[in-house]
């Protein structure tokens, strides 16, 4: 019996799957209804690339083969279609997001009329996916191969949570009969994996984390060091002791909070002291030097460690839009005399990344840094930016929700089955890239 039970928790519910597989294609309505749109949406459940057989003469299965194999690698929830002009234009893709069920990204090549992207808030900041896909559609210029190879390119950096678990997708869609069947035990067992699989994401975002704090800690570890200032010196104030040990007590909660960290959003708690930390020592420094107080500026945009910024200049990040940051005296020269500033970067499974193209782990990292000045500073400054997609969605304004956001709690993250539980609103998006005439109507393809 003990046996039993145990395969009853772990097996069980996908051993149904089997069982009763039958039984849903009698309960399910007629495939031949949705035409081509069934056929795909099966397909991208299992590959993540569909491409109609009308179409394969523009896009071939080797190349349709070749654009899975790099999803699969990237391990990401992205889904590509290509289909005819016979494809509703206006529907295609919330059919086929309704169809397939997934939390994720989707970009569709319809025919003639080009490229189109959408994603869930789940996978991918709002408007994001439709940004890269007009992008791509633009610079490829009709060259689909060229344009869904770029968008996966760009996209997977930018894309949360990790490639679809088809035997999680396809349990979840029995579950009505799983219900009157396995009277809850399948449905907890589905809820225990999916909840597994999210703290095993939140760990690994803040082991990430960790290495790049502990970097910070240490940078600003060495400056105390490196301090050539003794409380106990004749010329010493009170005034100026006091800035100095802020500076010490800082630098030791800093560790102490990294040390407790549990989640990634602990981690903001930890860049807040260190930013307290380096305002101190700049205030330190100006009253041994007889000068003015600073002001309570921003950390230097460019890379936190380098301090408090002291002045905001016009600059564009690679691939986006000028706009006015705070940034150190060092780095205003560099943007003054043309070259590139000394940007933050970080490791990433893509390379070195700007901590603010690094993915959605490093939004407290950044967040601590600029707690103190407003809610609004840092999703106008990330303007275009992986961080800036993310926090200029409304519930990253409410700090409860900075943990709901990152898919710690029970809300889709991208790969999770929804089935055509989703917010349609998500998916709004501008007209077809990259083609021209629209074409036909239906969806029987």
């Amino acid at each position: 019996m003990r046996t039993l039970a145990r395969r009853t928790r772990g097996a069980g519910p996908l051993a149904l799957v089997a069982a009763l597989l039958g039984l849903m294609l009698l309960l399910a309505p007629s495939a031949s209804a949705a035409g081509g749109l069934s056929d795909a949406a099966a397909t991208l459940k299992k590959g993540q690339v569909y491409v109609a057989p009308s179409m394969l003469d523009r896009f071939s299965q080797a190349q349709a083969d070749a654009l899975t194999k790099k999803i699969e690698k990237a391990d990401k929830p992205i889904f590509i279609a290509v289909v005819p002009d016979a494809a509703n234009k206006d529907t295609v893709l919330t059919d086929l997001r309704t169809l397939v069920g997934i939390d994720g990204v989707y970009g569709v090549w319809r025919g003639n009329s080009g490229f189109l992207a959408r994603a869930d808030r789940g996978a991918m900041g709002v408007g994001v996916a439709d940004r890269i896909g007009g992008a791509v559609a633009r610079a490829d210029k009709g060259d689909i191969n060229a344009t869904l190879n770029d968008f996966v390119d760009q996209a997977a950096p930018q894309t949360k949570g990790t490639g679809v678990n088809h035997s999680t997708s396809i349990a979840w869609v029995i579950i009505p009969v799983v219900l009157v069947v396995l009277a809850g035990a399948g449905v907890f067992f589905l809820f225990r994996r999916a909840k597994k699989r999210k703290e095993e994401q939140a760990r690994a975002e803040l082991e990430q984390l960790r290495r790049v704090v502990d970097e910070d800690i240490t940078a600003f570890g060495t400056e105390l060091e490196r301090l050539d200032f003794s409380p106990g010196a004749s010329d010493a104030d009170d005034a100026q002791r006091t800035d100095y040990s802020r500076a010490l007590d800082s630098y030791e909660t800093s560790k102490r909070l990294m040390n407790e960290a549990k989640k990634p959003d602990d981690v903001k708690q930890v860049t807040e002291a260190i930013e307290d930390g380096r305002f101190a020592l700049a205030t330190l420094a100006a009253r041994r030097e007889k000068r003015p107080l600073p002001e309570r500026r921003p950390p230097c945009f460019m890379d936190p460690r380098h301090g408090p910024s002291v002045k905001d200049v016009d600059w564009a990040p690679a691939g986006g839009a000028a706009r006015s940051v705070p940034v150190c005296q060092a780095d205003a020269d560099r943007v003054a005399a043309g070259l590139d500033p000394a940007v933050r970067t970080v490791d990433t499974e893509y390379g070195p990344q700007p901590y603010w193209n690094a993915g959605p782990a490093y939004a407290p990292y950044a967040g601590g840094y600029y707690s103190s000045f407003g809610g609004g500073l840092l999703p106008g400054l990330l303007v275009g930016t992986v961080l800036g997609s993310m926090m200029s969605e409304p519930a990253y304004a409410a700090a409860p929700m900075m943990e709901s956001h990152h898919g710690y709690q029970d809300q889709y993250d991208g790969g999770d089955y929804t089935g055509a539980d989703f917010n349609a609103a998500d998916f709004s998006g501008s007209d077809w890239s990259g083609g021209g005439d629209f074409g036909g109507g239906g969806d029987d393809w």
